[in-house]
């Protein structure tokens, strides 16, 4: 059964970093795509940040570019989100989630793409 577990919220204040890492488990192929999304209270869910498990279709949201980075471990079908610089307006629970099989390399961008879904990870940054 496939399944992403998410850790790594907290709370900090504005300027503060964290990191959150996404572990995926139950599948043996190597071809596949984790990605970051975010719903903050009232508003819809948000992609932040994708990747494939090749290296290639990395994306991130222009509201996060320069001050979000993700980096893999892809033996252990792990992806870590660095939040640098952190603002109020990131507070969210963070949910990561996974799309296997993905063999054209392309991590679809909308939530609708994704099979499997994280519990969430709170993430809350005061000013």
């Amino acid at each position: 059964q496939v399944q992403v577990v998410e850790s790594g919220g907290g709370s900090v204040q504005a300027g503060g970093s964290l990191r959150l890492s996404c572990a995926a488990s139950g599948f043996t192929g190597s071809l596949f795509c984790l990605s970051w999304f975010r719903q903050a209270p009232g508003k819809e869910r948000e992609g932040v940040a994708m990747a494939h498990s090749t290296g290639g279709s990395t994306f991130y949201a222009d509201s996060v570019k320069g001050r979000f980075t993700l980096s893999q471990d892809n033996a252990k079908k792990t992806l870590y989100l660095q939040m640098n610089s952190l603002k109020p307006e990131d507070t969210a629970m963070y949910y990561c989630a996974t799309k296997v099989s993905v063999y054209d390399g392309r991590c679809p961008a909308h939530s609708s793409g994704y099979d499997v879904w994280g519990q969430g990870t709170q993430v809350t940054v005061s000013s």
